[in-house]
């Protein structure tokens, strides 16, 4: 993988923590002309992006992400930042956004939950943070209304990467139950009947995409 973090204290703190649990890093980028080579030279399975970075400490985190989606589409990028904006997230989950996550610091007690998000990112899946998803779900599109509120509940979590198992224990429901309300999901998105994984990816990237903020 390749770790863009303009603290260079955070970002040593990374590559240690990692490599001590068996990631291999491949490089590291202060800003974000660092980190576009750095993808470019490595190609990695996975870059953890920061959003603020030199020089304006703005957005060059996001953009770089983005234009890294389109020059290297086989590399998931996992946004990593102590600032939670919708509108980073809709934009970096424009197009194709299998392989995508977006957590925030502060927000990461668990080291082992950053390394199952970063295996799901790095494998093509979607890893958001929960209040990412609160935020850009609470924003409110046409086809979100047509849901029910248990069908919003399982969506969210849906979002955030829990199985069918998973979210069946979270809202003490049936499995069955959720892959009911899944169901029920992807019709009101129109998806047509394919691959199961396929379809939640598409039902959680075609209502994030429709955020605005």
């Amino acid at each position: 993988m390749v770790i863009a973090e303009d603290s260079v204290i955070l970002r040593e703190g990374m590559v240690e923590l990692l490599t001590a649990r068996g990631c291999e890093v491949v490089a590291t980028a202060g800003d974000a002309d660092e980190l576009l080579a750095a993808v470019a030279e490595h190609v990695p399975d996975v870059a953890v992006v920061d959003i603020r970075m030199p020089p304006t400490h703005t957005d060059e985190g996001i953009r770089a992400a983005i234009r890294l989606r389109a020059d290297h589409p086989g590399v998931g990028i996992l946004v990593f930042s102590q600032h939670a904006e919708p509108s980073w997230a809709a934009r970096l989950l424009a197009g194709e956004a299998s392989g995508i996550g977006y957590l925030l610091k502060e927000r990461v007690s668990a080291t082992a939950d950053f390394l199952e998000a970063l295996r799901r990112v790095a494998s093509g899946g979607v890893a958001l943070d929960p209040e990412i998803v609160s935020r850009m779900l609470n924003s409110g599109t046409r086809r979100l209304d047509r849901l029910t509120d248990r069908e919003r509940e399982v969506l969210d979590l849906m979002a955030q990467g829990h199985s069918n198992r998973s979210i069946a224990g979270l809202l003490v429901i049936s499995e069955r139950a959720v892959e009911k309300h899944a169901a029920s999901v992807f019709g009101k998105f129109d998806l047509p009947p394919t691959d199961a994984d396929n379809r939640r990816v598409k039902a959680v990237v075609a209502y994030l995409q429709e955020v605005r903020t």
